[in-house]
């Protein structure tokens, strides 16, 4: 008996440990494995410096990495493949080898996964597809894909899980999560116990990617998020031919995000694809909360038409309102540099504790991220970013939450494809035009709370950010300025604008002067767009709608009066 005859379930921890416990000769075992491999990897590398043969090496010792981590399974194919996104983190010769873990490892044998396919489904292969390809076209970490076609005609990728995958992957979680606890206190990081929740998240998200049929109910919940954005593209899932361990969905046509020759053979800018990748990814986590957590170059995919592909949707999370929110104004009060609160920002999101004292905290936090950023916002980056938080964490009782990992991870992730692909790559110049736009528009009171708190600081009306956000905003070709006007005005005249409506009188008079010259700018930014035609049509219909809502109040009041 093996552990997945005896737990078919979700990832249990617990339940895991009591197995391994009365079987410890399978775990040391395994650990005895892992152990040699890398110990004769390091031994490698020390034995190349005495040699002073380094450089003549290197390439040998990459594939020889790569050779290791697929030899030690997909639990190290993983990790790999993460690496594989961060230039940043790895050398060039060595991430070059490990970007094959994304679609480039070996197959297993053939007639196993035509038998899988037809158990599965419970049908024979010929009664389901006129055609199949008779070798997988891609091998992955978790399973292999087949090209097929539908009796009914459809082009279709068919996905068939590795077997005997879940008792590998328990028995690597039993092993990591193990020497979590005696690794943790070694590291230059204040994680505490909380290095084994990270193992405990990311077991979780394992056994949830290795159920197609969660994939699949992921992949329909991502597309209908995204079912107004023409410049994302979903496959769509075949019900009838998808089960536990097989899956049948839409076959795309288009090319990795790093393969940009033929990406641009197509008539696509590669910077273009990545720029509504970083913008998707915003939406995911600030709109939609549910954020695809695995977004290695092998699952997304620029198609001819110039839209990006996202592909397997195994790894997923979903963040609740209040933690959107937060992040929100976590964003603002960094830009800000409001510092105190974005203390605030980091107790509420659990990265440190409520009994933590911010007061030392605070100057802290304004001198590492104040000279990270600098003056000019373009400098932000996510590796700056990480890299200076890794400095407050060893001071500080700050603790990275096991849900916050996978965040991360996919932020730096994103970041690391578009510096593969341009290594002056500024996150910002497409991430800052979508937030200032989200702003501007304010489609929700709370998004126009967090405006308010962008536009006034410390009782004063900031001109200079108002400015800054609509020429940043403008840079989004997608953003009009008229209906965002439309908003701002409907806004000022309702009830719930009466705040702002006493707060501009005293912009405008402030210092004991008249800002003329402040709105002077103003207009003269937006002018161009603002023609007379459209300036009166929407007069009109703010008017209108005021009427209708007077209308509709009016009814109400008359039956409210008539019953005193």
């Amino acid at each position: 008996m093996n552990w997945q005859t005896q737990n078919n379930q979700g990832y249990d921890p617990e339940a895991i440990a009591r197995y391994y416990r009365y079987r410890p000769w399978q775990a040391w075992g395994r650990a005895f494995t892992v152990i040699w491999f890398f110990a004769g990897f390091l031994i490698r590398l020390k034995w190349d410096e005495w040699q002073n043969q380094v450089e003549q090496n290197k390439y040998k010792r990459a594939i020889q990495l790569r050779q290791l981590l697929t030899r030690l399974g997909p639990t190290f194919i993983k990790v790999g493949q993460a690496l594989s996104t961060r230039p940043d983190l790895v050398r060039k010769d060595y991430l070059d080898e490990l970007v094959k873990l994304q679609d480039q490892l070996p197959a297993y044998d053939n007639a196993i996964a035509y038998q899988m396919i037809e158990t599965e489904l419970a049908r024979p292969i010929k009664e389901i597809f006129s055609e199949l390809s008779p070798i997988p076209v891609a091998a992955a970490s978790l399973g292999q894909v087949y090209r097929g076609r539908l009796m009914s005609g459809e082009e279709v990728a068919v996905k068939v899980q590795r077997p005997n995958l879940r008792p590998l992957l328990t028995l690597d979680l039993y092993l990591l999560r193990w020497a979590a606890g005696w690794i943790a206190p070694w590291l230059p990081l204040n994680l505490g116990h909380d290095l084994s929740l990270i193992v405990d998240e990311f077991g979780t998200k394992l056994f949830e990617e290795i159920d197609y049929i969660h994939e699949a109910r992921n992949a329909e919940k991502f597309a209908s998020n995204f079912r107004d954005d023409a410049n994302v593209k979903v496959p769509l899932i075949y019900w009838r031919y998808t089960n536990t361990h097989v899956i049948t969905l839409e076959w795309i046509n288009g090319f990795k995000l790093t393969d940009t020759k033929n990406i641009r053979a197509l008539g696509v800018d590669p910077e273009v694809i990545v720029g509504i990748g970083v913008t998707s990814g915003l939406k995911q986590l600030l709109e939609y909360g549910f954020f695809h957590a695995d977004p290695h170059p092998g699952n997304l995919f620029a198609t001819p038409d110039g839209r990006m592909a996202y592909i397997d949707f195994g790894m997923m999370d979903q963040l609740d309102e209040i933690t959107k929110e937060t992040l929100v104004d976590a964003v603002v009060h960094l830009v800000n540099q409001d510092y105190a609160e974005l203390a605030g920002d980091f107790v509420k999101l659990g990265f440190l504790t409520p009994d933590t004292d911010i007061t030392p905290i605070v100057p802290a936090l304004e001198a590492v991220w104040g000279e990270a950023l600098g003056k000019n916002v373009r400098d932000f980056n996510f590796k700056t970013i990480t890299d200076k938080f890794s400095e407050l964490v060893y001071d500080y009782p700050f603790r990275v939450p096991a849900k916050f990992a996978l965040i991360i991870r996919s932020l730096v992730t994103q970041e690391g494809i578009a510096l593969s692909l341009n290594p002056n790559f500024k996150i910002v110049d497409v991430a800052y035009p979508y937030v200032a736009k989200r702003l501007l528009t304010g489609e929700s009171p709370q998004l126009r709370r967090r405006l308010l708190n962008v536009l006034f600081k410390d009782g004063k009306f900031q001109w200079q950010r108002l400015e800054n956000l609509i020429a940043i905003a403008r840079t989004d070709h997608s953003f009009d300025v008229l209906p965002t006007a439309q908003l701002g005005l409907q806004y000022l005249l309702s009830d719930e604008g009466k705040f702002l409506r006493r707060q501009l009188v005293l912009a405008l008079t402030e210092d004991d002067r008249l800002h003329t010259e402040e709105v002077q700018r103003l207009w003269n930014l937006v002018k161009d767009d603002l023609k007379p035609n459209r300036l009166f049509n929407v007069a009109i219909e703010v008017l209108s709608d005021l009427s209708r809502d007077a209308a509709a109040i009016l009814p109400k009041a008359t039956v409210f009066g008539s019953k005193q």
